[in-house]
């Protein structure tokens, strides 16, 4: 009794501090339905929805410290029937073979592969002999041949193209391409070798697209180089001109999120918007005198922010910073504290309810990790009245200790998602984002106002001498040894339990706070420790890769090189499939289970092998061999696999991608009904 009437006084005392768990509760039934192997049936969402509305009826009439229990199991349950409503309304066919042939469709979408070839996303898709009801809404082509006519938004097209269905996980416990594709409504990929035709111009449709495509190349045409594709990335989210090396450069750095359109672009063009519109009313006295200059400022720069999303193509990232900058302006325009725990809180909430998927990405969960930190770490500093005696110090201070913030809540994130750690990203961030801030966004704002009337030349020089500045910072960074270090993959519940540790610290109000430092340091302790795969297999027998004192060892330097890149990023090896696939003899010679891997129908139809070996081919492998044989038929319904050894029973155990996968909507027809 005496417990319990400490866990009452202890919930009670949170009054007024539970808002910024609902979207934690959200996030928590949408990670249960994400995590399931099995698609549950239609049929529970009517009880979801009863269940919430009792658990809203009993609510009145339950003792006050039982309330918040109730609340949260109705927010698990609505975040639970979110995701899944949301998986069923997004159903569209996906093609379900190889296809070769002739394909049409309209522009709706131009960047580039990981190669750098142009990639077209087209909709309104006809494919030869496919029937109008099986054909994929959209389909993602990289055009690897020369000639044709050159992509345009809106354009209608054809091109000769091989398309196959969305790949599954390169490895079990894998990034799930198929589960990503299914809520982009992309039913197919492939690649195209011929040149492009034109079918039809570009209409009256899409014209945002055209429009944002227009202002890339407009910008681009003014300020020469990769400092134009920069400008032009950060004016409109076409990062098409943008080459692999300022890419990985900024990557190495610590830089990309300065070329992504994310909170920090629309926060630095709506402050700047507000402050404009603000100082110019108080500069007229009669009119600051007489008018709510601030509330003024905070609908204008609404209305700013709103034509930036739209004419930036309106992308999951975009939608999820305009969110923010939205609730902080309207908290302004209601006088609320525009940044809080609670306004991070329901602009959490609205993209959970809009996009439950969301949550998924590394955009969503570096976004809110920095902000959440940021505003915990600041108001802390209010509270305890930190501030400094010197003014001119207060900004280097803020930036100093903002960039240092962001960059340790986003860096375990960032690493679990991209397997490298920036050591140099603080030092680049403090010479780089001061910049964006005060000189970059300001004159890129300017140059927008100007150009109708031609006057855009000199504000676009301005931010062309900024972003030359910090892609010389991203390059230099990126040339100092050392600056990249590389992290091996954690289990898949090593992310979460470290957010929901540093959630309590940062949400729950006294001493009991500190408890959250247990799965935060249970969390470190099991990514230190974690196990990679001995050997691992590709879907459909292409390659295999066997750990070894070195590394790991892959069974060809070309061939399947994002399986080959994506598993040796996931081990936390910087070394190239070429260096791996040198070590292939002595690693595979040294492994307690002899491994072999052999290509091609003849070669799989002369194989000989004894018990206890391991044979893996891309083509069909004989019946009845003695050996342990992976060929393209075994593997069709488990994907990728992973071998461990079992030291305790002297044996491999094997894990399949559908074992982490199971049976879902976007990897199996009719799993919903």
């Amino acid at each position: 009794m005496q417990l319990w009437r400490r866990v009452e006084a202890a919930v009670l005392a949170q009054r007024g501090h539970f808002f910024p768990w609902v979207p934690v509760c959200l996030a928590f039934g949408i990670g249960i339905y994400f995590s399931l192997r099995f698609e549950p049936s239609r049929a529970i969402l009517p009880y979801i929805a009863l269940g919430g509305l009792g658990g809203a009826i009993l609510i009145r009439h339950v003792n006050a410290a039982w309330a918040p229990f109730i609340w949260a199991a109705v927010l698990i349950s609505s975040g639970f029937g979110l995701a899944m409503v949301r998986a069923h309304l997004l159903e569209r066919p996906v093609l379900g073979w190889r296809y070769y042939g002739p394909v049409e469709g309209r522009i709706i979408g131009i960047d580039r592969s990981g190669s750098g070839a142009p990639r077209l996303l087209l909709d309104q898709v006809v494919l030869a002999r496919v029937p109008f009801e099986r054909r994929p809404e959209r389909v993602r082509i990289s055009l690897h041949g020369t000639g044709g006519t050159e992509p345009r938004a809106g354009a209608k097209v054809m091109v000769t193209a091989h398309l196959t269905p969305p790949g599954g996980p390169v490895e079990p416990g894998g990034f799930d391409f198929q589960r990503h594709s299914w809520f982009q409504k992309l039913g197919a990929v492939g690649y195209a070798r011929t040149p492009l035709m034109l079918l039809e111009p570009s209409g009256s449709e899409q014209l945002l697209f055209r429009a944002r495509l227009a202002l890339s190349h407009h910008v681009q045409s003014r300020i020469p180089g990769e400092s134009g594709a920069f400008a032009a990335a950060i004016m409109t989210g076409d990062r098409a001109g943008m080459g692999p090396g300022s890419l990985e450069a900024l990557r190495a750095s610590n830089l990309a999120h300065l070329l992504a359109i994310s909170g920090l672009h629309m926060g630095l063009l709506a402050g700047f918007i507000f402050a404009v519109v603000r100082l110019g009313l108080a500069a007229v006295p009669p009119l600051g005198l007489r008018v709510p200059g601030k509330k003024i400022a905070a609908v204008i720069a609404l209305v700013f922010a709103a034509g930036y999303l739209a004419l930036s193509g309106g992308n999951v990232a975009t939608e999820r910073a305009f969110v923010m900058v939205a609730v902080a302006l309207l908290a302004v325009m209601a006088d609320r504290r525009a940044i809080s725990l609670r306004a991070v809180g329901l602009a959490a909430t609205i993209i959970l309810i809009l996009r439950p998927e969301a949550l998924l990405g590394p955009g969503f969960q570096m976004s809110f990790a920095a902000t959440t930190a940021l505003v915990a770490v600041f108001g802390w500093m209010r509270d305890a009245k930190l501030n400094l005696k010197q003014a001119w110090m207060r900004p280097v201070a803020a930036v100093i200790i903002s960039s240092a913030v962001a960059g340790a809540a986003t860096g375990p994130v960032g690493a679990a998602h991209f397997n490298q750690t920036a050591h140099f990203g603080l030092i680049a961030n403090l010479l780089s984002v001061p910049l964006m801030g005060t000189l970059i966004i300001p004159a890129l704002v300017c140059a927008a106002l100007l150009m109708p009337v031609g006057l855009d030349g000199w504000p676009l020089a301005v931010a062309g001498a900024g972003l030359d500045w910090i892609l010389g910072v991203a390059h230099t960074v990126e040339s100092i040894e050392g600056s990249r270090g590389a992290v091996p993959s954690p289990d898949w519940y090593v992310l979460p339990m470290m957010a929901f540790g540093f959630l309590v610290v940062i949400l729950w109000q006294g001493r009991m706070r500190f408890l959250g430092l247990g799965p935060v340091v249970a969390s470190v302790i099991a990514w230190a420790t974690v196990d990679r795969p001995d050997i691992l297999i590709a879907d459909g027998g292409a390659l295999v890769g066997v750990m070894g004192g070195e590394g790991r060892a892959l069974s060809k330097a070309r061939g399947a090189g994002f399986v080959a890149d994506n598993w040796l990023e996931n081990d936390g090896n910087p070394d190239s499939q070429k260096v791996a696939a040198a070590r292939w003899g002595t690693t595979v010679s040294a492994s307690r289970i002899p491994v072999v891997h052999v290509t091609g129908k003849r070669a799989a139809a002369d194989v000989r092998c004894a018990a206890g070996e391991i044979v893996v081919s891309n083509a069909t492998l004989p019946a009845g061999l003695s050996c342990d044989a992976f060929d393209p038929g075994r593997m069709r319904e488990t994907g990728a696999i992973a071998l461990r050894h079992d030291p305790g029973h002297d044996r491999l155990t094997v894990t399949t991608a559908r074992d982490f996968t199971g049976n879902r909507l976007w990897n199996t027809p009719g799993a919903g009904q």
